[in-house]
């Protein structure tokens, strides 16, 4: 008698910690569920190569620009690498992007995001012809909620590949983390830097090629070998989405020029 009731006060004590960790997301999505997606180049006219790209709507939406310029002579001429070309890229979030009215100017994040950026990309590059030469690709985030680095890495591939730089592919990049016990794909502002119930937030954002190679990986938190193995699963397959959203982007400018 006294064994049964030890085992319904436990499995009762288990099933109230398991309600306590499930998490519903405020705008209904599923945990492994995109936000919605725009995507559109051609953008900026004075920019060899230029792209839109965002995820989310209305208020809660992240959205980047980005305009390429290059391949061009590098200036100052000490820069300037004679075993390839340079890609130089530049992150800055505009003032009017969050609620709360930024500080213009570069950053310690600004330039920890450039450089991943340039990371994220650089394989994906057929420029060894364009030696001493630099590309320079300018990404501003114009509202911001959350995936801001996604959504510029999205856009700065977008832009490159509409500016006719040679690639092996496109780039495409998506957030996943795990918020308290659960794994969530595309993270919002509330979801990346709010929450802090049960085991926290934890922000992993990854991109991909559209062979499924991964070209940049961050993990900011905690998380187990087994819950990582799945987000990148989960990140895998949400990029193949974002990819052909990209592809349809580059499809449409085409359709533009007729």
């Amino acid at each position: 008698m006294k064994k049964d009731i030890k085992e319904n006060l436990f499995l009762l004590k288990m099933e109230k910690k398991n309600k306590m960790t499930e998490y519903k997301r405020a705008d209904g999505r599923k945990l492994n569920e995109l936000r919605e997606i725009q995507a559109k180049v051609g953008i900026i006219p004075n920019a060899d190569g230029s792209a839109m790209f965002s995820f989310g709507k209305g208020d809660h939406k992240t959205m980047a620009i980005a305009a390429v310029y290059g391949p061009k002579k590098m200036h100052p001429q000490h820069s300037q690498d004679p075993s390839k070309c340079t890609l130089r890229c530049d992150y800055s979030m505009v003032s009017f992007s969050t609620n709360e009215r930024m500080r213009t100017g570069p950053n310690r994040r600004s330039t920890e995001i450039s450089k991943i950026t340039e990371w994220a990309l650089e394989p994906l590059l057929l420029v060894d012809e364009f030696k001493n030469m630099v590309i320079d690709v300018h990404i501003f985030i114009l509202q911001a909620d959350a995936s801001t680095r996604c959504a510029g890495i999205n856009a700065a591939a977008l832009a490159l590949a509409h500016a006719g730089i040679p690639m092996k592919d496109l780039a495409s990049s998506v957030s996943t983390g795990k918020i308290d016990k659960n794994l969530v794909l595309d993270l919002n502002s509330y979801e990346d830097c709010v929450f802090h119930e049960g085991e926290g937030s934890t922000d992993i954002p990854f991109t991909f090629t559209g062979k499924g190679e991964i070209t940049h990986i961050q993990l900011d938190g905690k998380i187990e070998t087994e819950q990582l193995k799945e987000v990148v699963k989960m990140a895998r397959e949400a990029c193949k989405k974002i990819h052909e959203i990209q592809k349809q982007a580059l499809k449409d400018s085409l359709g533009d020029l007729k």
